[in-house]
């Protein structure tokens, strides 16, 4: 079926990017106003991590680009170009910096979660990733006249609303599992300061404390905690869309800790056997882009991948000695250890951490019992944690097929 196309500039109400307070990230609070970047917006999903806040002054002067219920938000410059997203109702009035665009369609012409499908489509993907490249000298970008300039296909609303009630349960079925996500991982954190900040492990009502710390716990070097390995470098014409094994990066690193899915690489060269990557492995990030630090010292578990994978030169794998790796990875998260370690990389535009330059830090060790009662109980949360991503995955990829062929018409609703 053929629709009949229109330039989104005539159907929108506002299509515009947003500004950086006054002072730059010095203006970022704990709470306040959300202040929404370009690594807070993937294709159909936000990203909660790494969104910082700014006051009711600095957002008073953005005024101009305050989200709305239902707005679109557009990635316009850098490699995260194109992504899109709907914003969280729960972040309005949010503000947005100039590296992502507000797109608000008229909703008696355009119902905006049909209009976020299909710029999240890969024709429409392909389409904006061409037009991008090489606009903006270094950086790839998009205009605020190219966006208007989009033809986009425009059905009767019943059309839409029909289309989005095929897809919308997916996402209703993700946003589910994800806050099932985010609550095992509070769980697992309070666990963890009960534990090893409060000292309220099991049996420490008849425990002796000397200088403040357990009998029986050690306080170590890092040196002594684990051992590290580093990843395997790569020329790009080792990369690959199909084939070759896997490659974990460091796009794989959520910001501040944790393991981001489906930016893995493909990989067809030589690579040694200790480069290889296997489930519940843990890996560190050496390199960052980003001014906040939000990758580099920042660690993750390799989730079940189901095939061969190894790992870049941007990351290095933790290889427990005295620790179990449960208690590795929450320290390193949970402990701020991570925080601590990603002071120490330096750099202009892009940081690197020398991984000899943290092994002298030291880290308390529990006794092996605590260890062993703390492992069994992270394990419990990290093996729910990875089925509901793995849902996630599924119901991720039964949309995704459909997307086009909706979108196209070749499924008629």
């Amino acid at each position: 079926m053929k629709w009949e196309k229109v330039k989104l500039g005539d159907v929108c109400i506002k299509i515009g990017s947003g500004a950086t307070p006054k002072g730059g990230s010095t203006v970022y609070i704990k709470k306040g106003i959300a202040f929404i970047r370009s690594q807070n917006v993937y294709n159909l999903y936000f990203d909660f991590s790494g969104l910082v806040f700014i006051n009711e002054e600095a957002a008073k002067k953005l005024n101009g680009v305050t989200i709305e219920k239902n707005d679109i938000l557009l990635n316009i410059t850098g490699d995260s170009v194109a992504r899109t997203c709907l914003a969280p109702e729960e972040l309005l009035p949010a503000r947005v910096n100039q590296h992502v665009a507000i797109v608000r369609p008229d909703k008696n012409i355009l119902n905006p979660i049909f209009l976020n499908y299909y710029l999240a489509s890969p024709d429409m993907q392909s389409r904006m990733l061409g037009l991008a490249v090489g606009k903006g000298a270094s950086r790839n970008a998009m205009t605020k006249e190219m966006i208007a300039s989009f033809k986009v296909p425009c059905p009767s609303l019943d059309i839409q609303n029909k289309i989005v009630n095929i897809l919308k349960p997916y996402d209703d079925l993700i946003e589910n599992n994800q806050n099932q996500i985010k609550l095992l991982e509070e769980a697992a954190q309070r666990l963890y300061k009960e534990w090893f900040v409060d000292f309220r492990f099991p049996g420490y009502e008849d425990t002796k404390f000397i200088d403040g710390i357990p009998d029986g716990w050690k306080v170590r070097p890092l040196s002594e905690i684990f051992d590290f390995i580093r990843g395997k470098s790569y020329a790009s014409k080792e990369l690959v869309d199909q084939g070759g094994v896997i490659m974990i990066n460091l796009k794989n690193i959520k910001a501040f800790g944790g393991y981001k899915r489906n930016v893995e690489k493909r990989f067809i060269g030589k690579f040694k056997d200790e480069q290889k990557i296997l489930a519940g492995d843990i890996v560190m990030g050496v390199t960052d882009m980003t001014k906040e630090r939000r990758l580099v010292g920042y660690v993750a578990i390799i989730p079940n991948l189901g095939e061969t994978a190894i790992f870049s030169m941007d990351l290095i794998k933790l290889i427990p000695k005295t620790v179990t790796r449960g208690y590795l990875y929450t320290t390193m998260l949970y402990g701020e250890y991570s925080k601590r370690i990603s002071l120490l990389a330096n750099g202009v535009n892009v940081l690197h951490l020398k991984p000899d330059a943290m092994m002298g830090i030291t880290m308390l060790v529990p006794s092996e019992i605590i260890m062993e009662q703390y492992e069994h109980k992270f394990e419990l949360y990290r093996q729910k944690i990875e089925l509901l991503q793995t849902q996630c995955n599924i119901f991720t990829e039964a949309r995704e097929r459909l997307l086009p062929k909706l979108m196209s018409g070749e499924i008629e609703v």
